[in-house]
């Protein structure tokens, strides 16, 4: 495995300088996301709420803060916003009728929301297997071929989801939403988020050995995504049940799967530890162990990830109950999904106590994190499967 001294230094976390942060591409994504904001307000505010005219105000202040944080984010969002655009001008060109994406080319193969997420699965598990591949064979070139295909995944994730909400607006005004509604959207949503969380953690501390673990989850999850397709054909656009027509639910779901995407990268973290540790002991000078990084930085990670999944999901928990009172009048109900959602947020809180507070490291995390996933997972997944309540909209 790679030593503290040469390797751990070498993936020690970066940040921006401050000519990425203020560079001229930096200022000219500040004025683009001024005056799209400014656009955006003259054309529809009439049409907003307070609480979508609050929400607008705050997004634009929002994304040049996170461009400033992480600059890589402007190109990748510019990419997102060309795609979204050029598929709205193909619809728009003919009628506005949703049904030209069978007709014309760009939509039916690239642009339309289908076509987009069908590209991100394929991307996505391709990413996976260059990750292995170049891990494997200490491929420097093949992991950059990887991390593209990690990029295009998400920015075809993040198109189909703009592509959805325009047609679900297209097929009949009232069904119009943003898609962040339906299990079918959630899974998607946890794709596109899980794999930028791990595509800013893989600059911040300069390594792509960790990037077939944690894609391993995204492709678990295009997997998930094949089979609802086609087999329950859940790809369908439907309106949306009386309680999720919220302001709240544009909140409150996004903070919750950027919670979400963190513990699953904190988890396939974790048992990219476990298998080098055990590897490390038996045979220390294996080919894998050495292109590893070390068990140090994957803890740090581990740590940095949780953390950060940990504050989303205190913020959506939080917005869930304010959305609970209004909608059912009532903070909180012993709903089975707020059960649940307490249970998660219970164990991380105390991951993060025993790692602050008492020095807990290692491979007892790892497991833990291992373990953090699995309740998760029947929080996010489980619940609507096995258990009836207030959240039953979300089932199988």
């Amino acid at each position: 495995m790679n030593t503290v001294n040469d390797t751990y230094a070498e993936h020690m976390q970066t940040n921006p300088t401050l000519k990425e942060r203020f560079s001229l591409f930096g200022i000219v994504w500040s004025l683009l996301v001024i005056v799209t904001g400014v656009a955006v307000w003259l054309d529809l505010h009439t049409y907003m709420d307070v609480y979508e005219k609050a929400i607008l105000i705050g997004a634009v202040p929002g994304l040049i803060a996170l461009g400033a944080f992480w600059p890589s984010i402007r190109l990748y969002l510019l990419g997102v916003a060309a795609l979204t655009l050029l598929g709205v001008w193909q619809y728009s060109s003919h009628g506005n009728d949703v049904k030209v994406q069978e007709q014309l080319f760009l939509l039916k193969y690239l642009l339309s929301s289908q076509s987009a997420f069908m590209w991100m699965s394929a991307l996505y598990v391709l990413a996976t297997a260059g990750y292995f591949f170049a891990l494997f064979i200490r491929s420097e070139f093949a992991g950059k071929v990887a991390t593209g295909l990690t990029w295009a995944g998400a920015t075809f994730g993040l198109t189909g989801m703009m592509m959805r909400w325009y047609e679900s607006y297209l097929i009949n005004p009232d069904y119009g939403h943003i898609p962040i509604s339906s299990l079918y959207e959630v899974f998607i949503l946890f794709s596109v988020i899980t794999a930028l969380v791990y595509l800013y953690f893989e600059q911040k501390y300069r390594t792509r050995a960790l990037g077939g673990f944690v894609m391993l989850v995204v492709s678990a999850a295009v997997a998930f995504l094949l089979w609802y397709t086609f087999d329950r054909e859940a790809y369908h656009i439907q309106p949306l049940v009386p309680a999720l027509k919220s302001y709240w639910m544009k909140l409150h779901v996004p903070a919750n799967f950027l919670g979400y995407g963190a513990f699953a990268l904190a988890a396939m973290v974790g048992a990219a530890y476990l298998i080098t540790d055990t590897l490390a002991r038996k045979k220390p000078d294996s080919t894998f162990v050495k292109a590893m990084p070390s068990l140090e930085m994957m803890d740090e990670l581990m740590y940095k990830s949780i953390a950060f999944g940990f504050a989303f999901f205190t913020i959506a928990t939080i917005l869930g109950a304010v959305w609970a009172a209004e909608a059912w009048g009532g903070y909180w109900s012993w709903d089975p999904k707020e059960t649940w959602a307490l249970i998660v947020w219970l164990n991380y809180a105390a991951w993060l106590h025993l790692r602050m507070t008492k020095g807990w490291r290692g491979r007892p995390m790892a497991w833990w994190a291992l373990v953090g996933l699995l309740v998760t997972t029947f929080a996010f997944l489980g619940v609507n499967m096995f258990l009836s309540g207030l959240h039953s909209y979300g089932k199988l």
